[in-house]
């Protein structure tokens, strides 16, 4: 399985394929949602096996792909777009179950069962699901977030029905022997130490940590030593069967396929499952009573390390990912810290030679949000390196950005959204990550018009309410406890 991404949030910058390589990979762009706060599944059309699954055509974009979604009478969701040029399908399962529905003592819950739903299940040992994938030149794999959770596979068009019933299979039946999971702790232990020997992941974790406290949301994805090493197989299948229901899951494929189709193999699939749509409709499970969210005053974090680089994240909180001006912030963001020339980046590589890494992110989540400036320098220079962030941040905050920025700004946004559909991917990424989070899907055009009607004022009018708001500091390298006084 792919690594837990330790930014967890969805961000302002646009699509990628599902796998995030590194912290900006786990960003997505802007996208329609819901009004409120809370997670919203779509209404079943009825329960029972006698109700009809209800199906609507979304979108057909300017790059040919045609947008279908169907409910299941359970309540799950199947998107699809065909994209008949492509020979390649990407086929995801979504789940709305991440590491901050779990209680302090699952800590890690969601990243346990994500490496062990591939290790077998009643009709496949763990060496069959990847074998028969591979056996067809395809390709599985998974990730944990913070808010959700995706398998996923891609594969010739003509193998998409074999990687439907493997994926539904894994996701919906798997045994989870005891003698995997134990299997699959040490391995997880060993992914926790490989994490902590990365001070530029690390890094972010801890301004997680300062800005949430507790909260699940300033945890990390994959749990502790002291949460992984005694949690049981009995606890996480609990954890699994209470929270891996029909109305947290969207279905999402992209590529050379038939919407019907994919939809009577999701349900033979499933069926004789848990998750088959013979059953009831099931009430969605609420967030954990641990997950109502409270930002910490503003803290200084650093974690002593003997590196050769001093690692920093400055940041506070932002917007939650249903907020309106979640457009205008996605564009101040580029400008500030989005590429090579970004404010910051011209003010401290291009212009002083300060550092190799520096740039601005976001991460939101269904209720708050952070944005954040990263940079990687010598520890010598890090105080340098902070003053010139700090001033940069308040400069903005004060002046606002230019037309010319504004300008350049939009055409990032737009641009790395249309060149994230060039693959089936990053389509299907958009489906289930767009229906998942938001409970609608923004149609790409209608994405592209919201960016370019982004106005001077809007950007100018949220950095100065994001950028003049109290920061907190993390920081990873060879200095004690009490360096860096806010």
């Amino acid at each position: 399985m792919t690594p837990a991404p330790t930014a967890g949030g969805e961000s302002t910058p646009q699509p990628t394929a599902p796998a995030p390589a590194d912290r900006r990979a786990e960003q997505a762009g802007p996208a329609s949602g819901q009004a409120g706060g809370r997670r919203r599944a779509a209404p079943a059309a009825g329960s029972g096996s006698g109700a009809r699954a209800v199906t609507r055509v979304l979108d057909s974009d300017p790059l040919g792909g045609t947008v279908r979604r169907t409910v299941l009478p359970n309540g799950m969701r199947i998107l699809t777009e065909a994209v008949p040029a492509m020979r390649s399908v990407s086929f995801g399962i979504w789940v709305g179950v991440g590491s901050r529905d779990e209680a302090p003592q699952l800590g890690g819950a969601s990243h346990f069962l994500e490496h062990l739903l591939f290790k077998g299940t009643r009709k496949r040992s763990a060496l069959d699901i990847s074998a028969q994938i591979e056996a067809v030149g395809g390709e599985t794999n998974a990730y944990t977030a913070k808010e959700y959770t995706c398998y996923y596979a891609r594969v010739l068009d003509e193998d998409l029905p074999l990687a439907i019933d493997v994926m539904c299979d894994a996701v919906a039946d798997s045994v989870l022997a005891e003698a995997d999971v134990e299997t699959e702790r040490g391995v997880i232990l060993e992914e926790i130490a490989m994490h902590a020997d990365e001070p530029g992941d690390e890094v972010h974790d801890l301004h997680a940590e300062v800005l949430y406290g507790d909260h699940p949301l300033g945890r990390l994805i994959s749990g502790t030593v002291e949460t992984i090493t005694p949690m049981t197989r009995k606890q996480i299948n609990s954890f699994y069967r209470r929270r891996y229901t029909p109305p947290v899951i969207v279905i999402a494929a992209a590529g050379n396929l038939d919407h019907a189709t994919v939809v009577k193999q999701v349900r033979e699939a499933f069926a004789g499952t848990p998750l088959g749509d013979a059953l009831p409709a099931s009430p969605e499970p609420t967030r954990s009573p641990h997950s109502r969210v409270k930002h910490q005053p503003p803290a200084t974090l650093v974690r002593p390390d003997d590196t050769e680089q001093a690692h920093l994240v400055l940041g506070g909180p932002a917007l939650h990912r249903h907020d309106e001006r979640r457009f205008a912030l996605g564009v101040l963001n580029n400008v500030l810290g989005g590429g090579m020339s970004s404010r910051l980046f011209q003010q401290v590589r291009e212009k002083r030679g300060l550092a190799y890494s520096v740039y601005s992110y976001t991460s939101q989540y269904a209720e708050t949000g952070s944005f954040a400036v990263y940079a990687g320098c010598a520890p010598a220079k890090a105080d340098e390196v902070l003053a010139l962030i700090r001033q940069e941040l308040a400069d903005t905050a004060a002046h606002g950005i230019t037309a010319e920025e504004l300008r350049r700004g939009k055409g990032m946004l737009k641009g790395s959204l249309v060149l994230g559909l060039e693959d089936t991917g990053s389509r299907m990424s958009r489906l289930g990550k767009g229906e998942l989070l938001h409970g609608d899907l923004m149609s790409v055009d209608e994405l592209l018009r919201r960016i370019e009607s982004v106005t001077l004022d809007e950007v100018n009018h949220i950095a100065a309410k994001v950028l003049t708001a109290p920061m907190s500091l993390a920081v990873v390298g060879p200095f004690d406890n009490t360096a860096f006084p806010l």
